[in-house]
């Protein structure tokens, strides 16, 4: 029985690892159909995924999707929030294998291997965050993390990404992302790629960022000159 017990306990505790030695950024980088050169860019936190296509040299936006997972064994388990290239997959779940080792991933039955980019640091605001609240004209205005409509933004150690979105409509509303630091109490975003406007792309954005109560402060000004004062918390479901 004790022999038993210690074997249950090794395998769960295999599983464990396996699932947080996912957590991080991962990226590959291919040619598609037309000599595009493609980047693939990954971000796992405990609960939730993005995956984004841009143009590598150019950073035009090609498409993005994500919503929770899973791990189990080698088995991932995706439920879809949001997918640019076929809403129609919004709510349904996706189940594929992995080949796992320390620094990549492959995706089976596929050519798809993902290295890895970081594994959660250095970066302090590691992890999946909703859009809460915004301070304006001095007033703090809540905003409801369980309504359908969500602006999420994912954080790995050095990659962010941020998506607006409906899981009742499926409407895809927006999303940016790229690179971070945090310093000294700096938050400064690096833009790789910006569905709504390419011209962003390039652009370095500094905030303030503070944690108050579990919640993180951001302010600033926002990637067209005017100021901004958002509220972040930690998604939880």
């Amino acid at each position: 029985m004790k022999n038993i017990l210690s074997f249950c306990i090794a395998i769960l505790g295999g599983l464990v690892i396996n699932a947080q030695s996912l957590v991080g950024a991962w990226e590959m980088v291919s040619t598609d159909e037309n000599g595009r050169e493609v980047k693939v860019a990954v971000i796992l936190s405990e609960k939730y995924q993005v995956a984004t296509w841009y143009d590598n040299k150019t950073g035009e936006f090609i498409a993005t999707n994500g919503g929770t997972w899973s791990l189990d064994g080698t088995t991932m388990t995706e439920i879809i929030e949001f997918d640019t290239r076929d809403s129609a997959r919004v709510g349904t779940t996706a189940v594929f294998q992995l080949e796992i080792s320390e620094d990549q991933v492959k995706i089976g039955g596929s050519n798809d291997v993902f290295k890895r980019v970081d594994d959660g640091s250095p970066g302090d605001l590691s992890g999946a965050w909703l859009m809460s609240g915004r301070i304006r004209n001095g007033e703090m205005q809540e905003r409801d993390t369980n309504r359908p409509r969500k602006t999420m933004k994912i954080l790995s150690g050095t990659r962010f990404q941020w998506i607006a979105y409906n899981t009742e409509t499926k409407r895809f509303s927006g999303t940016g992302g790229g690179t971070y630091t945090t310093v000294d109490g700096k938050y400064t975003e690096n833009i790789e790629f910006f569905s709504r406007d390419d011209s962003r792309v390039g652009a370095s954005l500094e905030f303030n960022y503070e944690m108050k109560e579990g919640k993180w402060h951001h302010s600033g000004n926002n990637s067209r000159g005017q100021p901004l004062y958002e509220v972040w918390s930690v998604r939880e479901m």
